[in-house]
C-alpha cells in the first residue's frame, strides 16, 4: 500500500484533513447540541492522526533528504487546519515526494551517516516500522493526555 513515500505521505496529509473535520464538527457539536463527548471523540482521534502525520512527515523528510525548510512545512501544516493537503500538492508539484523508500546503500557519503543506516534498516523491516511508529505514537499521546490540553482542563 505505502510503496512509495508519495503514497504514505499523500494518505496520511489526507487522514489529518480529515481529522480535522472530526475535530471541528465535535466542537460544533459540543457548542450546538451540548455533547463534549463529541470533542473528546473527534479531538482524540485527530490527537493520534495529527501525531501519525508528524512522525510521517518527519520519515518521509529523512528519506527524501529535505532540508531544514520543506520538513518544517510539512510538520507545521499539521497544525493549520486542512493545510497538509495543500502541503503535499506543494511538495509533490516540486519533485520532493518523487521516487522511492531508500533500501539500498549508495556510493552517496550520506548514506553511511547513522541516520542513514538505521533509516534503512527499518525501511527493509516495513512491519517494525509500523510497529514502532504506532508505539511511538501511542506513547505521546498517552502523555499528552495525562498532561492534559494546553490553557488546562478548566
Amino acid at each position: 500500500m505505502f510503496r512509495t513515500p508519495l503514497n504514505l505521505f499523500r494518505t496520511l496529509a489526507i487522514a489529518e484533513a480529515v481529522s480535522w473535520t472530526l475535530l471541528i464538527g465535535g466542537l460544533i457539536l459540543r457548542a450546538a447540541a451540548d455533547l463534549p463527548v463529541a470533542v473528546t471523540i473527534g479531538g482524540g482521534i485527530h490527537g493520534f492522526v495529527f501525531l501519525a502525520y508528524g512522525a510521517t512527515a518527519v520519515l518521509v523528510a529523512l528519506n527524501q533528504r529535505w532540508g531544514v525548510g520543506p520538513t518544517a512545512l510539512a510538520v507545521v501544516s499539521a497544525v493549520i487546519p486542512y493545510a497538509t493537503v495543500p502541503t503535499e500538492i506543494r511538495l509533490h508539484r516540486t519533485g520532493r515526494l518523487r521516487g522511492a523508500w531508500r533500501l539500498d546503500e549508495t556510493d552517496d557519503p550520506r548514506d553511511r551517516r547513522p541516520i542513514d543506516r538505521l533509516l534503512r534498516f527499518f525501511l527493509r523491516r516495513p512491519w517494525v516500522l509500523a510497529a514502532a511508529l504506532v508505539v511511538a505514537v501511542a506513547v505521546v499521546f498517552v502523555v499528552l493526555l495525562i498532561v492534559g490540553p494546553p490553557g488546562g482542563k478548566g
